[in-house]
């Protein structure tokens, strides 16, 4: 069978494999790694059946249970390395948590070296690989033209240091962000190289991105590190377990390593003598302190043999995977707008399946717009996920080569850091240059639908089939009409962040104050592990939280409307007054992470209402609050600002970048103040208009959706026209200043959405909708636009109670005071 016949009848087979392993997740498109780390049910079953037909104990003791446990790992831990053509007369395995375990395991033996050690690692590892670099003497990074002069004699490091005992190499096999691969010679070129060296080069490897679709062959002659990582979930799916593989040649290097645990030492004396003996006939004896996860790698033993059944050898893997990887790479690549510009800036080369270097079944690029502006990754990663779509946008834990490829220096990828860009949070654009990318990567799971479906998904939502390069004022046709007679329809303020509404009576005066509307947003659900404020991104069951406020009594009641734990109450109650007792000095100061910003909350310590909270929702957390009138760390400052597609005075729903409009500035140090706010994302006050929710639905219906209600937009404030009248939809986008009754609001810019408003509020459940339309129809500079910012403006010099003690009610009339310039 030829090799074209052979991926084939594999893609087929795996088609089938999917279907039978993962009916749950039929829909779902895998390129995140993750067509090689689905957990086979399969798997699941042998592991399940073993777990319940065998008893293992703790093999750090003589009982039979045991020491049978013992064997099962003596044999698994030879299966491993005869998985990769490993003599164990020449290796050694250590088991540890994952790869980055296994880094440090090398990285603490090499710090208790006499003199430590100096350290080199190349431009393209993993985080995990450049943090070494800290607790070394010296250390440098290298790039290929760096690695081409090492390899000719040139000392990597430009000046002399202090001494060190040994240097460690680092690099990775394959990147992890752009699937390049590097030569495995290296270590070996190096060596050779270097007999004239007075103290040892040893070379660290990993292989954990290699690994998951190639075969790592440690018996060929050209392999030589010392040290490989591999990251054991990543090619079986199942443990989440990882691998130190140890060439016995350099075990000395932890003869030095001073902490020891359970297990790994014969005898330890205390009191009188500090003294201990370590064992010594196997290293991995040494370096697995405490008990081992005993489970966890006996079900490595039945993930080896079902990979093995599922997937033949790791070269049919690899082939099937550099297929797809070619396919995906190519289409991507060619991809044009209406007007003839391409869609992807490529960042991997293409694969070439006849190369066993080249670049592994990693495909890496950023979108643009027709107008040439880049699309935003947290708007792509937006959709992704409400098309099921699994794949990473970001740094992808890879610093030095995403810094490269991106042209980011180091001092702007600092300013990055003032301007709130992390990692872990949406990669934006800041002055023209993209802060991460988009990475799909193909698993032996991954099939030829997941392809095509995700380059249906591209081209749906990022091609623009008719650009046009005018202006936004040429686009504009008409002028502005004059806005007929508005009403405010409904005032809604939602206490706990992210949780349910608390829509205001009719005729009820509701105060507005300096951070927003009264109550709004005034307390938060944290998780007490990381400290980060929940919400419905992740949990939209919060949604069911539903909050009522009793100003008789002084309380906020909360109903859960879900079905949640049988055990727990469906209402808590919880005091309006900011009583200290009710939060206990341990909380004081306590530091939480809120949109971004570190805030200085105050935690409850009430188990009655910490426990409704974490068991109607399922997950722990504690309520928080954020009173009005706080200063430094226990306040936040709006924003919100005016977006360039406002700038136009007539909304074009055309997608892309306006290069004549000012940008805004970058971080909220070069923006001028706002105001203060609460716990919302980015303003006090969101506004919403009733028109363009009838606009919205109005595409909705046509692309073949269902409407959505008003409420999935938790506006604060949503307007609608008189019956007799009819005003534009969207024409909010173009108001500066508005009056409700006789208050006065700024408008502070359009709202960014994310897939949040896809949260049916009434129910918990997410769906595509409106987010999928507002991708079609309201994204501007690759951003998804909806309602806008606004904030309250007391009129200065006014001493009048008005404007002393502001209220706006259901019903009063809106008028546009002032339109953006």
């Amino acid at each position: 069978m030829d090799l074209p016949t052979a991926v084939s009848a594999y893609n087929v087979a795996v088609e089938g494999f999917r279907e039978q392993e993962y009916p749950m997740l039929k829909d779902s498109v895998y390129l995140d790694h993750a067509g090689s780390t689905l957990c086979a049910k399969s798997l699941m079953d042998a592991f399940a059946h073993e777990m319940a037909s065998t008893l293992y104990g703790n093999p750090h003791s003589g009982s039979w249970s045991s020491q049978l446990c013992t064997t099962r790992i003596d044999d698994i831990r030879l299966r491993l390395l005869r998985f990769f053509n490993a003599d164990p007369s020449e290796y050694d395995v250590v088991f540890v948590p994952n790869a980055t375990a296994g880094v440090k395991l090398v990285v603490e033996a090499m710090r208790a070296l006499p003199e430590g050690y100096s350290y080199v690692y190349h431009q393209a590892c993993h985080t995990s690989l450049v943090g070494a670099r800290e607790d070394a003497r010296r250390s440098t990074c290298v790039d290929d033209f760096d690695m081409d002069s090492w390899l000719r004699g040139k000392d990597p490091f430009t000046s002399a240091g202090p001494p060190s005992s040994a240097t460690l190499f680092s690099f990775s096999a394959q990147s992890h962000m752009d699937g390049r691969r590097f030569p495995l010679s290296w270590p070996r070129e190096l060596k050779e190289k270097s007999n004239d060296r007075t103290t040892p080069l040893l070379s660290l490897l990993d292989a954990a991105s290699f690994t998951a679709t190639s075969q790592l062959d440690l018996s060929s002659p050209c392999f030589a590190p010392d040290f490989v990582v591999v990251s054991l979930y990543k090619i079986f799916g199942f443990p989440d377990l990882g691998a130190l593989i140890v060439r016995r040649s350099a075990e000395c290097i932890f003869d030095q390593r001073r902490y020891f645990g359970g297990g790994t030492v014969d005898v330890v004396t205390c009191k009188k003598e500090q003294w201990h003996a370590r064992k010594t006939r196997f290293l991995h004896e040494r370096l697995e302190d405490g008990t081992l996860p005993f489970h966890n790698i006996i079900a490595l033993d039945s993930a080896m043999t079902i990979h093995t059944r599922l997937f033949g050898s790791m070269d049919q893997v690899r082939a099937h995977t550099s297929s797809l990887a070619l396919q995906l790479f190519d289409t991507l690549e060619s991809l044009r707008h209406g007007n003839a510009s391409p869609v992807c800036v490529m960042y991997s080369e293409r694969p070439d399946t006849s190369d066993s270097l080249g670049t592994g079944p990693v495909v890496s690029f950023n979108l643009r717009n027709s107008a040439g502006g880049w699309v935003s990754l947290g708007e792509v990663e937006k959709l992704a996920i409400l098309h099921k779509i699994h794949i990473r946008t970001g740094g992808l834990c890879s610093p030095g080569n995403v810094a490269a490829t991106l042209g980011l220096e180091p001092w702007e990828m600092r300013r990055n850091l003032s301007a709130g860009i992390r990692c872990g949070a949406d990669s934006e654009i800041i002055r023209g240059k993209p802060t991460g990318v988009i990475r799909a990567s193909v698993g032996a799971m991954s099939t030829k639908s997941d392809i095509t479906r995700f380059l249906e998904f591209v081209k749906e939502f990022f091609v623009e089939d008719h650009p046009t390069s005018a202006s936004p004022q040429e686009r504009c046709k008409t002028s502005l009409p004059v806005p007929p007679s508005i009403r405010v329809k409904s005032i809604t303020v939602f206490p706990i962040k992210s949780c349910g509404g608390y829509v205001v009576p009719p005729g009820v005066q509701w105060d507005v104050k300096p951070e927003g509307l009264a109550w709004d947003r005034e307390w938060c659900l944290v998780h007490p592990g990381s400290g980060q404020a929940l919400s419905q991104k992740r949990y939209p069951k919060m949604t069911l939280f539903q909050p009522s406020l009793d100003f008789e009594k002084g309380l906020l009641r909360v109903t859960y409307h879900g079905s949640g734990a049988d055990s727990a109450p469906q209402e808590v109650q919880i005091p309006l007054s900011a009583d200290p007792s009710l939060f206990g000095d341990e909380s004081k100061g306590t530091s939480y992470q809120v949109c971004g910003d570190e805030i200085s909350a105050q935690a409850y310590f009430s188990p009655e209402i910490n426990n409704f909270f974490s068991q109607s929702l399922g997950a722990p957390c504690v309520l928080a609050r954020f009173p009005a009138g706080g200063r430094g760390p226990t306040s936040r400052t709006v924003k919100a600002r005016i977006q360039k597609h406002q700038h136009a005075r007539l909304l074009c729903a055309v997608p892309g970048s306006f290069p004549d409009v000012p940008s805004p500035p970058d971080s909220d140090a070069e923006h001028p103040a706002q105001g203060k706010m609460l716990l919302a994302n980015e303003s006090p006050i969101m506004l919403v208009n009733s028109s363009s929710v009838d606009a919205l639905n109005g595409d909705i219906v046509k692309r073949g959706g269902s409407k959505v209600r008003e409420n999935s937009f938790r506006a604060n404030i949503v307007i609608e026209e008189d019956q007799e009248s009819k005003h534009t939809a969207y024409s909010e986008d173009t108001w500066r200043k508005i009056r409700i009754g006789n208050q006065e609001f700024k408008l502070l810019g359009a709202c960014r959405r994310c897939q949040m408003v896809c949260v049916d509020q009434t129910c918990g459940i997410r769906r595509q909708e409106p987010f999928s339309t507002l991708a079609k129809t309201r994204r501007f500079d690759g951003k998804v636009y909806f309602g806008a910012h606004m904030k309250h403006e007391p009129r200065p010099g006014d001493g009048s109670l008005a404007n002393q003690a502001p209220t706006i009610q259901v019903g009063e009339a809106v008028t546009v005071d002032a339109w953006i310039s």
